[in-house]
């Protein structure tokens, strides 16, 4: 075993999810979801913990999971979630209930995320997740950094693509979306920007302000 595969190991066994999120990851697995993984789940904890969130979006709602390890970082905050599919958010709102979360910590949302965002109210959230749609995941953080408050995160799981972003042999659509932006990111003037690679990946964006 390579010291990369320990390590991976490592962290995945030493992670330890609270029995509410592994309710909501055994419903997200009854309706073949792909949540994040715990490794990744505890880094969004510390992040909505260390900026003291306040107001997050989350594109993706999954079956709670991702959500319910943001409200774990932060659970003042209210979290504002946007999936397609309506069996996914129905499946969320069982695993926040479960995990007795009030109802006025969560708003679902049913619809296209390019339809919902630009609706939305823009340098107002602490946090903005991007984990649907991976094709349009540049779109997606485009809208998210118009989101974020100057200070504020966009976090992008999935971003090493079980190792294809990075293989420049693949060139398919969205490993090769990944890999630009990364790229774009790394060199804006806009943002600072760090890969963990823990779990599947977690791209994380600070807004900074261009004033």
């Amino acid at each position: 075993m390579s010291e990369n595969d320990a390590n991976a190991r490592y962290i995945r066994e030493a992670i330890v999810e609270p029995a509410p999120i592994a309710r909501a990851r055994a419903h997200a697995l009854e309706l073949g979801v792909a949540s994040v993984s715990p490794a990744v789940g505890a880094q969004l904890a510390v992040l909505a913990a260390a900026t003291n969130a306040r107001s997050i979006v989350e594109i993706g709602t999954g079956a709670g999971v991702s959500g319910l390890w943001l409200l774990r970082g932060a659970p003042g905050a209210v979290l504002t979630s946007i999936d397609n599919e309506p069996e996914h958010l129905v499946a969320a709102r069982r695993s926040f209930g479960e995990a007795k979360i009030p109802g006025t910590k969560a708003r679902f949302i049913t619809g296209r995320a390019a339809d919902v965002l630009p609706r939305m109210n823009e340098a107002s959230y602490d946090i903005v997740l991007v984990d649907a749609d991976p094709e349009n995941v540049i779109e997606y953080v485009e809208h998210g950094l118009r989101l974020a408050r100057s200070g504020g995160i966009v976090v992008v799981p999935r971003i090493l693509a079980g190792g294809k972003t990075a293989d420049p042999v693949q060139r398919d659509a969205v490993t090769s979306a990944y890999r630009s932006l990364v790229q774009e990111t790394q060199e804006s003037p806009a943002v600072l920007a760090a890969i963990s690679t823990a779990g599947e990946g977690l791209l994380q964006l600070v807004s900074l302000s261009t004033d």
